[in-house]
């Protein structure tokens, strides 16, 4: 939905997703060409992801250009979804893994965004200043999160910044829930080690 802005503000949806079988039955009506099938899937869903895309992101107008990217990256996968989890928890997987790889992306740019904060006017006042070094503190973080491996990155990400039980994070993962524990711990100890220098 638009805003008089032009930005897009997700439509929320219930809480929880349907039954599986019921999530198979919608999937095969957008399989079949059925547009309002794909338009309930959005609207039960696009609430969800566009908070988890916010929240890792940093950035709502980033989060609303990521939004549309996983309704279509869904869209063209819809053929892979079999039911083996909800459609729910299959979306969050594939909204999570883009928005890993657009921090990566944007870590690669750091430069860039570094030389548009040296533009930035009015650095001088005592607001600016904090401004500037929390977008600094942040920064730092995106680059230490980006030098983790993947799977301690992933779990960190989800548990740590997304608030998801290890139980959670290991369903999305398809990994043990001691395996999601002992990511979590290595990236905590990498971070603190990393961002202490």
């Amino acid at each position: 939905m638009a805003t008089s802005k032009g930005t897009i503000q997700p439509v929320p949806g219930p809480a929880a997703a349907g039954s599986r079988a019921g999530d198979l039955a919608l999937v095969e009506r957008c399989r079949k060409g059925d547009l309002a099938a794909f338009e309930t899937i959005y609207r039960t869903h696009s609430g969800r992801l566009y908070s988890v895309a916010c929240r890792m992101l940093g950035n709502p107008a980033d989060a609303e250009d990521l939004l549309q990217e996983i309704f279509l990256a869904a869209h063209r996968k819809l053929d892979s979804f079999r039911g083996e989890s909800a459609l729910g928890t299959w979306l969050y997987r594939l909204a999570t893994n883009l928005c890993l790889d657009h921090l990566r992306s944007r870590a690669a740019r750091t430069g860039q965004v570094t030389g548009a904060l040296d533009d930035e006017p009015g650095l001088a006042d005592a607001g600016s200043r904090k401004l500037a070094e929390r977008t600094v503190a942040k920064m730092d973080l995106e680059r230490a999160l980006a030098r983790l491996p993947e799977g301690c990155r992933t779990a960190f990400v989800l548990h740590d910044v997304e608030g998801l039980e290890h139980r959670e994070v290991a369903d999305l993962l398809g990994i043990a829930e001691g395996t999601s524990k002992s990511q979590v711990h290595k990236a905590r100890l990498r971070l603190r080690a990393m961002l202490g220098r």
